[in-house]
């Protein structure tokens, strides 16, 4: 490759971010930094940025802007500084930009996503929620555009990998997407009752940021995948199955109607999956150890308890119902998770508002971008009153 790639990373001081710059920095003649993004930590933006000197800077909120200008004058350093949403559209639409890390967690990342695609960038599709939210317009903005995407979830990264070569789908009978099962795998419901912030947080296998860390243990994050497989592939969604798989190592599989499945191995690092979407067609070292089956010894594998994690059959609920459900699904989740880390709602509460608010939404068309953020901001009304309907009838703690 002659020309280096000019990257925007929106989400830069995230897991995904740190991943993303670590295979970077281990590539200086393929790839620039040319945008970098964080939501408020303004004190590691500008550290990136005396790292990996990009001309732009954003930060997400923009009341933190003087502070980031400051910071970056202070540093010395001559990148530009932004803030605010409508900064991180124009920076995904950049045309000094190739390829776009879309990084950023949750619904906030919708917009810059889709000026992404509308610009025709190769994406680098992190935000899962972009698709759960706007399945329909984001795979329409990408087919009119022509732009270019990589999955670099590990399950959709593998999914891409094990397709066939030609882009289609011809003898695939389905995929199956594959879960740790997170820190409580194995516990029954009533075990759940008494979960803590801080023991959800504790992956077994990833290390990840708290809200992705609580969508893994209550088995949310496998269900966005769900919904995002059926956008991303074009799948049905009785052609999409999850397994769990305590190892990590198997990161999905497609099986034919010939009997063969192919799957996809690793060691559980997000820097495979990036370095694939960063270099593809190609492949590079992405600093990854070589997988040693020996030592690991044994892959393990079995049915998702949807009794005890009832949040990966609402999503397959949303996900057969469509329209705005999706969006619904996804905003009630992100009041729930936001509550239960503020110690302001039960584990256990977490799939409860979020079915409490299913049922009570009346879905419609997802046909604009006003009707999804309309339905998000719906929901996460909703949501939030029985957030706090909860709060009210609960014992006081001792």
């Amino acid at each position: 490759m002659s020309t280096p790639r000019h990257i925007a990373l929106l989400g830069a001081t995230g897991s995904i971010g740190a991943s993303t710059l670590d295979v970077v920095a281990r590539h200086p003649d393929r790839y620039r930094v040319h945008t970098l993004s964080a939501h408020r930590q303004v004190d590691a933006l500008v550290g990136l940025c005396a790292r990996f000197r990009p001309r732009r800077a954003i930060i997400a909120e923009p009341g933190l802007y003087p502070a980031l200008a400051g910071g970056l004058q202070a540093a010395g350093l001559d990148t530009e500084p932004a803030a605010g949403p409508q900064a991180l559209a124009e920076a995904a639409g950049d045309p000094a930009v190739d390829t776009v890390v879309a990084a950023i967690v949750g619904a906030a990342g919708m917009a810059s996503t889709l000026a992404a695609a509308r610009a025709g960038k190769r994406i680098l599709l992190a935000n899962k929620e972009s698709i759960v939210l706007a399945g329909g317009l984001m795979m329409a903005e990408i087919a009119a555009s022509g732009a270019t995407v990589l999955p670099v979830d590990s399950e959709h990264n593998a999914i891409f990998q094990c397709l066939p070569g030609d882009g289609g789908r011809t003898g695939v009978r389905r995929v199956l997407l594959t879960a740790s099962g997170g820190p409580f795998r194995g516990r029954d419901r009533a075990a759940l009752a008494q979960v803590t912030p801080e023991q959800a947080c504790r992956h077994p296998n990833w290390s990840m940021g708290r809200k992705i860390s609580v969508d893994s243990a209550t088995l949310m994050n496998k269900g966005l995948e769900v919904i995002e497989a059926h956008w991303l592939f074009g799948l049905a969604p009785d052609a999409i199955e999850v397994v769990v798989h305590p190892q990590s190592i198997v990161h999905s599989l497609v099986d034919y109607v010939d009997g063969s499945m192919l799957a996809q191995l690793g060691n559980p690092d997000m820097r495979t999956a990036l370095a694939y979407g960063l270099a593809w067609p190609e492949r590079i070292d992405a600093g990854v150890a070589p997988l040693d089956l020996a030592a690991i010894g044994r892959l393990d594998f079995q049915p998702p308890d949807l009794d005890a994690f009832p949040c990966l059959g609402l999503a397959f609920q949303a996900l057969r119902a469509g329209g705005t459900l999706p969006a619904a699904l996804n905003a009630a989740n992100e009041v729930a998770v936001s509550a239960f880390l503020q110690g302001g709602l039960g584990f256990l509460g977490i799939p409860a508002v979020i079915a409490d608010t299913l049922d009570a939404f009346t879905p419609a068309p997802a046909d604009s971008l006003e009707a999804v953020v309309e339905a998000d901001a719906r929901a996460r009304a909703l949501a939030s009153a029985r957030v706090a309907a909860r709060a009210e009838t609960a014992p006081a703690r001792p």
